[in-house]
């Protein structure tokens, strides 16, 4: 009660792991020696390799809405047709990056909580012929809604469009398959599942992608692509890198090879069905049923509750962090996170925070029936995988 510790739950920034955490004190590197370009060389193979495609990874020194940017600026031309695919707050950001590089958006929106289905983004393409590229969110961090990402691709491979997909809470939560389904800009960020700090975005391009780049017109000094390409090759970023990530990334990538991406995927899946049933097992509703994401659970705030009563219930009596909502959803839903380095020891923490919390404002709740939703879970999965011997 009153020693308190800190415990971050959002979908970004996610918790260090500590093993990276403990790597960049060892920062203290020039990043034009042979000590960083062993090492950068080795952060771009790893990447490749926890991304699982055969096209060019690179860092960038930004959040991810920088690597957003950079994949407009350098792969499309002045007054482009674009289909962008807006439910939440970050599709928003596709469409209001695309207007500021001089784009022609056409904007697929649906309301937050719901998704833009793939039928409708095949029924753009085939009214608008002229798009260059389509652009979405493979997990809206803002709803807790994932985009049918693979069934979308089906429909642009064969488009002149490039699909470019903000994945910057999608990878490490949902598989995505880059070279498979044709994914030709795919955008990741360091604290979120990479289990960093902020400060570094990845995309990688694909061929398609980077023919784009010989004929954009576009304005963009630092976020140039392919004068970081080059410098890549050469095992160099283009500018000043943040070393002290670079090591850290580099930690981090190592303890993602050893776990295995697909077990990474398997554990943010796995907390965010024990958070669904944990939360609609005590009464509350989610805010998208349909198609949930492994990142992040969007929960409504019971009826005549503001949902910032439950974030500030958190924060002050257990030093715990979550979201609120974004947007027009602030106040109406609360958030928790899945993706990285999350267990189901914070899980079981969390439920039963929230069991307390919705008590002590006139929701009642029988101390238990979250976390014991979130138990089974957890029991079922961890007895079939001893049953298979894993």
């Amino acid at each position: 009660m009153h020693i308190k510790k800190q415990r971050l739950l959002t979908p970004g920034p996610t918790p260090l792991l500590p093993r990276a955490l403990h790597a960049m004190m060892a920062s203290d590197i020039h990043h034009r020696t042979q000590d960083f370009q062993r090492l950068y060389r080795q952060v771009l193979a790893d990447l490749k390799e926890v991304y699982a495609t055969t096209n060019e990874v690179l860092p960038l020194v930004s959040s991810g809405s920088g690597a957003m940017e950079a994949a407009v600026s350098n792969l499309f031309r002045r007054g482009d047709k674009v289909i962008v695919c807006s439910a939440g707050k970050f599709g928003e950001r596709w469409a209001a990056i695309a207007k500021a590089f001089w784009l022609d958006p056409v904007v697929l929106e649906a309301p937050y909580g719901d998704v833009v289905t793939p039928d409708r983004v095949a029924a753009a393409l085939k009214a608008n012929p002229d798009a260059r590229g389509v652009f979405v969110q493979a997990s809206e961090t803002s709803t807790g809604a994932a985009h049918d990402v693979r069934a979308m691709a089906e429909a642009i491979r064969t488009t002149d469009a490039i699909f470019v997909i903000d994945a910057i809470t999608g990878l490490g939560t949902m598989p995505l398959d880059i070279d498979g389904w044709g994914l030709d800009v795919v955008i990741g960020g360091s604290q979120k599942a990479f289990m960093i700090p902020p400060g570094l975005a990845f995309l990688s391009v694909s061929p398609k992608a980077w023919e784009r780049a010989k004929t954009s017109d576009l304005p963009h000094f630092y976020f140039d692509l392919k004068k970081e390409l080059k410098s890549a090759q050469s095992g160099e970023s283009s500018w000043t890198p943040a070393v002290s990530l670079i090591i850290s990334l580099g930690e981090a990538l190592k303890y993602i090879k050893e776990l295995g991406m697909d077990k990474l995927i398997e554990n943010a899946q796995l907390l965010a069905a024990a958070a669904r049933a944990a939360v609609t097992g005590i009464g509350l509703d989610l805010f998208c049923p349909h198609s949930p994401a492994a990142s992040v659970t969007a929960v409504k705030a019971p009826k005549g509750m503001d949902s910032g009563v439950i974030v500030k219930g958190f924060r002050n009596h257990f030093g715990m962090i979550i979201a609120n909502g974004q947007g027009t959803m602030k106040g109406q839903i609360f958030r928790i996170a899945h993706l990285g380095y999350f267990d189901f020891a914070d899980l079981f923490s969390v439920i039963g925070a929230l069991e307390i919390i919705l008590n002590a404002n006139d929701f009642p709740v029988k101390y238990g029936t979250g976390v014991a939703a979130a138990q089974n879970i957890y029991a079922g999965a961890a007895l079939a995988r001893e049953a298979v011997g894993a």
